[in-house]
């Protein structure tokens, strides 16, 4: 009897403990590490290409943001706790470069992604590469729309506002406020141009034949566009619109003073940094330039007091102190390097690269250093991050935002 009770009470025990390994299994098998190249209990290890040299190094300092703000992340004790391994390489706004250093990026140094790459024609020449790899192509540092298609490019994905969204709102702006303009439209011709240029367009409608009275290009490899400029001036025009990148637009700037021509001057977002663009150009040249932004300049009014900015303003100090923090351009490398590390949070312990894709394609967060209103929000089916933007002003010291947050 002792020992048929010992016998059953042994079978019960075994017979529990194997009802609870089974409820146990499915967890811990949940729970195991996934890993993809880049990626390790210690690492993860991020590539990224941004121009240290050649027409347009003003953006290197876009990379040594990022590298900044990951610092402080590391500091911290990383993401889930891996320190994040930041190679940012040098592609002189040259897109077989980039093509060449990508795929040194991914075949040799096994990224787990590429992130925060600058430049329209430069990601497009990477783009099917990436995508064919199945290598996450992620937050690139452009506004052109075809980084936000998932049906043809489900790897890819941009991250600030497209040239068409801003290129239109421009138009719009200029039919309210003087619908009979003399516009001259100045375009750097590749990718990154015609996008603007489309936007642009396409919001003027039919009165873009009598609006535009002179329309000139420049290529990235010219020394000046002193000739662009003069032929704007005799044409008459009373308002310009100026599609181009840093170096050309402290050119164009420059010179309008030059020869006494002084427009209503729309400039493209991605030249109106202050250090690289208003400062060498003079100050006293800006005066009146309209742009827009999605981005919290530290020295907005609306910056005051803001604890986003007090930190940002902290890390720029201790881990980048040669950068300027009032520079715009470190601020979309700071606010990109957020965003990548919100997503690298969510992914957890399944840090493959479908699942980063799959993270990046369910944000809805507010990164540091973005304008008031504007947020961050993905979907499967939508991949253009951020699509609010607000118009600002040079009042000859710092931008003044004027008007409502569009766009959304």
């Amino acid at each position: 009897m002792h020992q048929t009770y010992n016998a059953g009470l042994r079978r019960s025990l075994q017979l529990g403990a194997s009802l609870v390994l089974a409820a146990l299994l499915p967890l811990s098998v949940q729970a195991q590490k996934q890993y993809d190249p880049g990626a390790t209990d210690k690492e993860i290890k991020l590539g990224n290409l941004v121009p240290y040299s050649g027409p347009a190094s003003a953006y290197g300092t876009i990379g040594k943001a990022m590298t900044a703000y990951f610092e402080k992340v590391n500091a911290s004790g990383g993401v889930n706790g891996r320190r994040i391994n930041f190679i940012t390489a040098d592609d002189a706004y040259n897109p077989a470069k980039s093509v060449e250093q990508t795929r040194k990026l991914v075949e040799q140094d096994e990224v787990l992604a590429m992130v925060g790459s600058l430049g329209t024609s430069h990601g497009i020449a990477v783009q099917r590469y990436m995508n064919a790899k199945k290598v996450p192509q992620l937050f690139v540092a452009t506004g052109a729309t075809r980084f936000g298609d998932p049906k043809a490019f489900p790897w890819t994905m941009g991250w600030q506002p497209t040239y068409q969204a801003e290129g239109k709102v421009y138009a719009l702006h200029i039919l309210q406020n003087n619908p009979n303009a003399k516009i001259a439209v100045l375009m750097q011709n590749d990718d990154f141009g015609k996008d603007f240029h489309k936007g642009f367009m396409d919001a003027l409608g039919d009165k873009a034949k009598t609006m535009v009275v002179s329309y000139q290009t420049y290529e990235v490899t010219d020394p000046t566009i002193d000739s662009q400029m003069v032929s704007f001036k005799a044409s008459g025009a009373d308002t310009f619109f100026n599609i181009s990148t840093p170096k050309f637009a402290a050119q164009a700037i420059r010179k309008a003073a030059e020869i006494g021509w002084k427009p209503t001057h729309y400039l493209s977002s991605v030249s109106q940094s202050m250090n690289s663009v208003l400062k060498p150009a003079g100050f006293e040249n800006a005066v009146g330039i309209i742009t827009s932004t999605y981005l919290l300049g530290a020295d907005d009014p609306a910056a005051k007091g803001n604890k986003d900015v007090d930190e940002y303003l902290a890390v720029m100090k201790q881990y980048y102190a040669a950068g300027d923090p009032y520079d715009t351009l470190n601020v979309i490398g700071y606010a990109t390097a957020a965003t990548i590390t919100q997503m690298l949070r969510q992914a957890g312990d399944n840090l493959t690269r479908e699942n980063v894709m799959k993270q990046a394609a369910n944000l809805n967060f507010t990164p540091p250093m973005l304008y008031p209103g504007v947020d961050i929000k993905t979907s499967p089916t939508d991949y253009y991050p951020i699509e609010k933007k607000t118009l600002q002003r040079f009042n000859g010291k710092a931008y003044e935002s004027f008007g409502p947050i569009f766009g959304g």
